[in-house]
């Protein structure tokens, strides 16, 4: 929890430097210099659009997306969740029509979603892009975590694992620019090693239920797989539910990735089944809020000058050596 605090508090470092730029002047009829919040006690309104929690990770975004508003009282801030892109897709023109003046999505998938964040953003809505990014550039602040190092790092991994050798499946999650760089990165990796085999790739759709699905029929399909590589925790913990029930959760072993607390306590206790997993904070949320409120507070104009189009939030390897740094037993993922 408090390494995940840690990055809501550079967020919020960022917002005071941006809040200071606002003082900057005023013009004669008491607005901000720069397009910042003017001074009639209207309140800026702020929309955030992310995935319903559907699984841990979700819940976790949907934890630190109350957390972040609330440190901004100063703002009226509107949140929704979304089941499928259709519904997120409304969701975005409905708060549209509510006259929001930013707005901070996370994307349930990123090509349904980008046609409509271009229109709010064309029609001067700021846009803060989380985790999932969009087709084209089209938000004023991309925040992500490095899926790309997340893939690599996990992949050489079980690479090193296997003594460059064996037959793998991979758990795929929904169609995002999350998971093609985790997805593409880790079979790069793979590729160097000729003495693994992908024998299985299909989605689990960052489900658990749907992961067990897709991991039953890859068992039925292949009788040796040695290993799994899952692209997130929720999944990983699906594939577990399917090794069980076909009695293959022997001489197997699976890495998902998030820092999910239940997976991190296993990788500290040194459970054969998951001995690693790979960091990637659902707080990030709160960073977006936090950018949100900032450029509101200091005009557009005026953050653009300082504030970053991309911010890219490292990811970490866990093993049981420093499993107990990630491990936060009161965290709500």
């Amino acid at each position: 929890m408090n390494r995940f605090r840690s990055l809501l508090g550079i967020a919020l470092g960022i917002a005071g430097v941006v809040l200071v730029g606002c003082q900057a002047g005023t013009d004669a009829g008491g607005a901000t210099a720069g397009g910042g919040a003017p001074k009639t006690g209207k309140k800026f309104k702020v929309g955030i659009s992310i995935p319903a929690a559907d699984h841990g990770w979700t819940a976790g975004v949907k934890y630190w997306a109350d957390f972040a508003s609330k440190q901004n009282p100063d703002i009226d801030w509107i949140i929704q969740d979304a089941k499928e892109s259709g519904d997120q897709i409304s969701g975005l023109e409905n708060l549209q029509t509510q006259g929001v003046d930013a707005m901070v999505i996370l994307a349930y998938e990123s090509g349904p979603l980008t046609p409509i964040a271009k229109k709010l953003h064309d029609a001067g809505i700021v846009i803060v892009n989380v985790d999932r990014g969009f087709t084209e550039p089209v938000a004023d602040v991309f925040i992500e975590g490095d899926n790309k190092a997340f893939g690599r790092k996990s992949a050489e991994y079980m690479a090193k694992k296997l003594n460059g050798k064996g037959k793998i499946a991979i758990i795929e999650g929904v169609s995002c620019t999350v998971n093609t760089d985790r997805v593409e990165a880790a079979k790069a990796v793979f590729k160097a090693y000729p003495g693994i085999q992908i024998v299985a790739d299909d989605k689990g759709e960052w489900n658990r239920e749907k992961a067990e699905k897709t991991m039953a029929n890859m068992l039925v399909a292949n009788p040796q797989i040695d290993a799994v590589w899952a692209s997130d925790d929720d999944m990983a913990l699906g594939v577990e539910t399917a090794l069980k029930a076909a009695g293959r959760n022997k001489n197997i072993w699976i890495l998902g990735g998030g820092g999910m607390k239940d997976i991190v306590k296993r990788v500290m206790d040194k459970d054969p089944l998951f001995p690693a997993d790979i960091t990637y904070p659902p707080s990030m949320i709160g960073f977006g809020v936090q950018a949100a409120a900032g450029i509101l507070h200091a005009g557009k104009d005026n953050a653009k000058k300082y504030m970053p189009r991309h911010v890219m939030i490292d990811i970490e390897l866990i093993t049981p050596e420093n499993a107990k740094d990630f491990y936060f037993p009161d965290s709500i993922y």
